[in-house]
């Protein structure tokens, strides 16, 4: 039996390039899960409401809690303006919100952008807080892509995205492994800030630089990359872990984005397991940046592969899309061969309308 479900996919990256909308069509069947994106946008997130979003973590327990509301509300006029605009209306809403914090060594995560807000300005059933039940189970709440790699990206020897953070997810011996490899543009645009870029368009500026060989070493040689089994990162780590290493380094912008590039093609090649016949399929953000893919490709024998642009960019509202559907649909999303949990769940709150 085939059922065809409707939803809207909402994704906000740690890289805070803005809200990324994907209306997507799903056919779920015995044979297989077919998609469509119908529709997609990015809303730019304004200077003010970004230096909100990346400070909030450093915020009082009511600042916060105020936030998720008005960010949950101004989700919710995005999606309503956006669907009034193609004159459509998704059967259900799956936002995976802003990461404030994630501990999952703690037993917490948490994203605002609150759902209950988002189903009142829209009308329409909103599912969102994907991570808490995973994390509760004793798992570390990440990476989810995982699923909707397999589902629909399963011919590919690997799916990589290159967000804010790289992560990775392939099939191994009938499971799923799947990691976070190391921060990517959470670093990049951070350093390409200090010269005044929103970005390093394409890795000019660091195809101009010259590699810093000891902090290229030292970032390496973090204990994070021997761990084996479940992993996953988040901006606490690269603040404690990776932000002190490029200080103490001395190096100009120029410098830093060059290393720090070379990095995660070093990182991100070790990941990609070795297929001379099998392609690994590259999305996110990072897809974009020509540099950096030169770099991953210069380490591995495995084709890159990168897929028409709605697919780059919207991947992982799409794949939110998906998991929001399965949610809506009562079935496990969440792999725990993946996350570590103790079992496989079906996480997210639904707010009904």
């Amino acid at each position: 039996m085939k059922q065809t479900i409707t939803a809207l996919g909402i994704m906000s990256g740690t890289s805070l390039d803005g809200l990324d909308l994907a209306l997507c069509t799903f056919s779920l069947s015995d044979d297989g899960t077919d998609y469509e994106i119908n529709k997609a946008a990015t809303i730019p997130y304004t200077s003010e409401f970004r230096n909100i979003l990346s400070g909030i973590h450093k915020a009082s327990a009511v600042e916060i809690s105020l936030l998720n509301v008005r960010y949950g509300e101004w989700i919710g006029e995005q999606c309503r303006r956006f669907l009034e605009g193609y004159g459509l209306k998704p059967q259900l809403i799956a936002s995976h919100g802003h990461t404030v914090f994630h501990q999952p060594e703690n037993r917490f995560t948490l994203q605002i952008g609150s759902g209950a807000a988002i189903a009142a300005v829209t009308g329409i059933t909103t599912i969102c807080d994907f991570r808490s039940l995973d994390v509760a189970l004793g798992g570390q709440g990440a990476p989810l892509v995982p699923l909707g790699d397999r589902l629909l990206f399963g011919s590919h020897a690997a799916c990589i995205n290159l967000g804010g953070f790289a992560n990775i997810s392939f099939p191994d011996h009938g499971r799923q492994k799947a990691f976070d490899i190391c921060p990517a543009n959470i670093i990049l645009n951070r350093v390409a800030a200090k010269l005044g870029y929103a970005m390093d368009e394409s890795g000019h500026l660091a195809a101009s630089g010259t590699i810093h060989p000891i902090l290229l070493e030292n970032l390496n040689m973090l204990p994070f990359y021997r761990q084996t089994g479940p992993r996953s990162l988040g901006r606490e780590w690269t603040e404690t872990q990776i932000i002190p290493l490029l200080e103490a380094s001395g190096a100009d912008p120029v410098t830093l984005l060059c290393t720090f590039t070379e990095h995660i093609a070093m990182q991100t090649a070790k990941a990609i397991p070795h297929s001379n016949s099998g392609t690994a399929i590259v999305t996110g953000g990072g897809a974009h940046n020509t540099y950096l893919i030169s770099r991953i490709q210069a380490y591995t024998k495995t084709k890159l592969h990168l897929p028409d642009k709605l697919t780059i960019d919207f991947k992982e509202a799409l794949i939110f899309a998906l998991l929001g559907t399965l949610r809506f649909l009562n079935r496990n999303n969440c792999l725990a061969e993946v996350t570590g949990a103790a079992a496989d769940s079906s996480g997210g709150a639904i707010y009904l309308r």
